[in-house]
């Protein structure tokens, strides 16, 4: 008994992100209200986040609202939220496959799916993107399993797979693959492909702004210099993406590509965008390699072009994420295999909506 406001939720770990799942009848209609709120949930504004449950970086401050389907064919609705740490800012524009690992057990558990067999499918609308993905849930026994041999980089130990397929992933936010226009577009002097599949993206080749593309996430983030412009390259970018000014948006994210140096087929270093992430966005995967199939982009250009079906095994700071591409009723669709977890469930308490800010 106090003066906090309880909110239900579940924390759970999908992929290699990690944040608050909510039913979207548990928080406020209101845009502004639901966003006051999960950055209050969250403790954005400080870089611990201290007094939230953020984990004081981009992986571990996302929020993930689900609810019935909106939509013919699906199941769910999946609204994904990237919580700043640093600023009272709440981004909804892109999706995010890691934290889509955990929407299907979310969703099979509040009972929203029903399972059905030793496996369940799941078709998940994504709002953010107005796109759909399969998830395919082990459901041994008529619950959901978490426990298994799956292993990914990134994330300790092993757990159950869970298997997603990216259906016409092109155009996510734009509407088209190149919303310039081209595979390839020139800024400030460096070659760029701006492409928008699964993710807005902005690919460039390590080497072209003095960097080789192999260095640890904790060395990126320690070059000012390259981050800063890095960050021009991203506005402009925006600019030309019909994005708008993305000052204040976590797309379109840069990624720097290189040859690979452990048997994969390319490595990358994709930034969330401020930061180089730990390991690979699964999202930023299917893009990189949707660009590996395309003609004439930065990444087909560096390794040469590939043709589906067939997996590409793409380098990241933490190993390699692989993903399979074939065709699928005269479509490309991305298959990539994840796992998550249930870490936590109850209320998390909020600061009422009228010490927030916000009309009650």
């Amino acid at each position: 008994m106090n003066d906090l406001m309880p909110i239900p939720c579940v924390l759970m770990r999908g992929g290699t992100s990690k944040g608050p799942f909510f039913l979207a009848r548990d928080l406020p209609a209101d845009t502004d209200q639901r966003d006051k709120i999960l950055l209050s949930i969250m403790g954005s504004g400080h870089p611990l986040q201290i007094d939230g449950i953020g984990g004081g970086n981009p992986v571990t401050s996302k929020v993930a609202i689900i609810g019935p389907a909106s939509i013919p064919g699906a199941d769910v609705d999946y609204l994904f939220a990237q919580v700043r740490v640093d600023q009272q800012i709440v981004d909804t524009s892109p999706n995010c496959g890691n934290m889509l690992a955990a929407v299907g057990p979310f969703a099979i558990e509040a009972g929203l799916v029903p399972v059905r067999g030793e496996k369940t499918l799941v078709r998940i609308h994504n709002v953010n993107t107005s796109k759909l993905i399969e998830a395919e849930v082990p459901t041994p026994n008529g619950s959901v399993s978490y426990l298994g041999e799956a292993a990914i980089d990134g994330v300790p130990g092993r757990a159950a797979p869970i298997a997603l397929t990216f259906m016409d992933a092109a155009g996510a936010r734009t509407g088209q693959l190149f919303p310039t226009g081209k595979a390839i577009d020139l800024i400030g002097g460096v070659a760029v492909t701006c492409i928008d599949c699964a993710m807005p993206m902005m690919l460039i080749e390590a080497v072209s702004i003095g960097a080789t593309g192999l260095e640890s996430a904790a060395e990126l983030n320690a070059d000012r210099e390259l981050l800063e412009r890095l960050e021009e390259l991203r506005i402009a970018a925006g600019e030309r993406m019909g994005l708008g000014n993305v000052r204040n948006q976590v797309t379109p994210k840069p990624v720097l590509i290189s040859r690979p140096k452990a048997g994969g087929d390319l490595s990358v270093r994709y930034f969330m965008p401020h930061q180089c992430h730990p390991s690979l966005a699964t999202t930023g995967a299917v893009g990189i390699a949707t660009a590996c199939i395309t003609e004439d982009t930065v990444a087909s250009r560096l390794i040469g072009r590939r043709a589906p079906p067939l997996v590409l095994s793409i380098e990241h700071p933490s190993g390699h994420l692989d993903v399979k591409l074939y065709e699928r009723d005269g479509k490309t669709v991305a298959g990539i295999l994840r796992t998550a977890r249930r870490l936590f469930e109850g209320h998390v308490l909020a600061k009422p909506v009228t010490q927030l800010g916000c009309a009650a």
